[in-house]
């Protein structure tokens, strides 16, 4: 998520003191991602540097209005249009672990799959009570939700491919030991 460029949307309706930027934003993201007022300044900061926006002049820090400049607005309408960058893909966690659980012996895989898919679901079930007990009009909260519920749909069934793919890979062979001959494994008959 970018913070820059969210103050630079809240900024976009007219001037506002860092504290309303901080309640505003997390009122507009169905405060699911709180905001330290802290990070509103510091960011503000960073804007202002940078020409996205300006102050009234007053002096002190709390007490300053910001807007948007010119350069800002078009940076908003240049980062909203501009699609992600989803190449490569990010680090997802579970999959290194996964990946890490494969290479180490006597782990069992599949309950990692499923005691990860059980607290996934968990969270799903979470999300659709949040979602349940919303206002009519809480719009933003149903974005965040129907976001989050969507994101962890495809772990789960990302979990239960990689579980398919695991069962149906051939058993790896197991390692034989040092100075061990190594038996044939085949059932033909070898004549002499």
């Amino acid at each position: 998520m970018s913070v820059p460029h969210a103050i630079l949307a809240l900024l976009s309706d007219g001037p506002k003191y860092g504290l309303r930027l901080q309640n505003e934003f997390e009122a507009r993201t169905g405060e699911v991602w709180p905001l330290n007022v802290g990070q509103v300044y510091t960011t503000l900061q960073r804007l202002e540097r940078d020409g996205l926006v300006e102050t009234d002049g007053e002096n002190e820090r709390s007490r300053k209005r910001y807007r948007v400049t010119d350069q800002g607005a078009q940076e908003l309408a240049d980062w909203l249009r501009t699609p992600p960058e989803l190449v490569p893909p990010p680090r997802d966690e579970l999959v290194i672990k996964v990946l890490v659980a494969l290479q180490i012996p006597g782990i069992d895989v599949h309950e990692i799959f499923q005691v990860h898919r059980r607290h996934v679901i968990e969270v799903m079930q979470r999300y659709t009570r949040i979602k349940a007990e919303a206002a009519p009009g809480d719009v933003p909260l149903a974005l965040v939700a129907d976001a989050e519920l969507f994101r962890l749909e495809a772990i789960v069934r990302w979990l239960d491919a990689a579980d398919v793919r695991l069962r149906d890979m051939p058993p790896a062979p197991s390692p034989v030991p040092e100075g061990r001959p190594v038996e044939p494994t085949s059932t033909m008959e070898f004549s002499q």
